[in-house]
């Protein structure tokens, strides 16, 4: 197809620079029931399967990041000349944007698409803010991998349009470090012929405190937050055995890193993997940046090692579009949300932003698959697990921080820190608070 071509060519062209999808919680909005759409209702397109009809005289109103929008004026502009319909982009944050459609959705004000993390879907679909992806249902699923399918979809509702991934990952310093680790205990072996804990030199680093970052320590073996897939506020399973058995890894991890928890923030360690006297740190794509920089060729990505002799599974988020309920242009919206997030346009929005792509045959592309950084980042994205997106997760990170933080800092036998975390945490889910 002729706009496949130019899309393909503008990724060809394409510059690489890297941003963040940010993910946030927050309470869960009242709004009004959205009117009816009674525009135009889905109708097939004469030789595209599952496309829809715009309606007659539509435009569009998109919100985008600042950081992202050098993307999406591309493939409006690709999407204007293939259907004929304007385009409007408007700068808001991802994270602001349910909150921004609460108020501006029932006012007939807000964009007809939207992009926001997924951890931010229960709140939008809750309150009736945003359509299901029905039209190209199947066509996402099929495209996208099956955990991104999971973590656009709520209350067996599929939502998003997914469009890019993001995850955490092993950066290390090849100078340092010659072959990543495949394992935690390979990770013990190093850290004891580099680390000099008066020198400050460490051979590994990451956040100890910060439960984003330690669920492979609770999901890798077993453990999990909520049940079925994240949605089961009743079955929580952060202190079953499986569990237990990372945190006894975790907690033996002191070893090699004897420094309290609040001792590591994402500055200290920056400084430390930059000037190469940390070898290792777990970290997002948002410091690929600043690493590659300081780094260059040095610069390595991996799976994170395994734990227990099983694979590291990571927390993911997945960014994507949605429709707005209230959108007076519901089918020309839907077809903007698709069009933006087809395997070409996840590949000029790896080419414009370095964006880990969802869809599976961007990610074996050779543009992928050829870049060592983000293929390492999807490797690692392949084995990971959506954020829960229900309101309850909003609960999980006080008492879990505090559980890593007493097993860490102070030895707290990793037993007992998990039951209470999870104790503290049905109880906090009962009464309703986060914290």
């Amino acid at each position: 197809m002729e706009f496949k071509k130019k899309l393909l060519a503008l990724v060809a062209v394409s510059s690489l620079s890297v941003s963040m999808a940010a993910c946030s919680g927050t309470n869960k909005p009242e709004a009004e029931t959205p009117a009816a759409n009674n525009n135009a209702q889905p109708s097939a397109a004469a030789g595209e399967a599952g496309a829809l009809t715009p309606e007659a005289g539509a435009k569009l109103v998109i919100w985008e990041s600042k950081d992202e929008r050098v993307f999406t004026d591309e493939i409006a502009k690709l999407f204007t000349e293939k259907y004929n319909i304007p385009v409007q982009i408007d700068e808001i944050a991802p994270t602001d944007q349910v909150t921004r459609l609460t108020n501006d959705g029932p006012a007939g004000v807000g964009a007809d698409v939207v992009v926001f993390p997924h951890d931010h879907l229960g709140r939008a679909a809750s309150a009736q803010l945003i359509l299901p992806n029905d039209s190209f249902a199947e066509e996402t699923k099929k495209n996208n991998t099956d955990n991104a399918i999971q973590a656009v979809t709520f209350n067996n509702t599929l939502y998003g349009f997914p469009r890019a991934a993001e995850t955490y990952a092993l950066y290390y310093n090849k100078e340092l470090v010659k072959e990543a680790p495949k394992s935690f205990e390979d990770v013990v072996a190093f850290s004891k012929t580099f680390t000099n804990k008066d020198k400050n030199k460490f051979g590994i680093m990451w956040e100890t405190g910060n439960t984003y970052f330690n669920y492979p320590f609770i999901a890798s073996t077993g453990g999990y937050l909520f049940g079925k897939n994240g949605t089961d506020k009743t079955d929580i399973g952060l202190n079953n055995e499986g569990a237990l058995a990372g945190m006894k890894v975790y907690a033996s991890l002191r070893e090699i890193l004897p420094v309290k928890s609040g001792d590591i923030n994402p500055d200290i360690k920056r400084g430390l993997f930059t000037a190469g006297d940390v070898a290792m740190d777990i970290n997002g794509p948002w410091e690929l940046t600043g690493y590659k920089k300081a780094l260059g060729d040095k610069l390595g990505i991996a799976p994170i090692p395994a734990i227990g002799g099983k694979p590291a599974v990571s927390f993911s988020g997945v960014k994507a579009w949605y429709v707005n309920s209230f959108s007076k242009y519901p089918n020309a919206a839907k077809l903007f949300a698709q069009f933006a997030s087809s395997k070409e346009a996840q590949l000029l929005l790896h080419k414009k932003v370095g964006s880990i792509p969802t869809n599976k045959e961007a990610q074996e592309d050779p543009q992928i698959k050829n870049d060592p950084i983000i293929s390492g980042f999807v490797a690692q994205f392949k084995n990971s697990q959506p954020m829960p997106s229900i309101p309850e997760m909003d609960s999980v990170w006080n008492p879990l921080d505090s559980a890593l933080t007493e097993v860490w800092n102070n030895g707290k036998d990793p037993k007992q820190a998990l039951d209470t975390a999870a104790t503290r945490l049905k109880e906090l889910i009962n009464s309703g608070k986060k914290q």
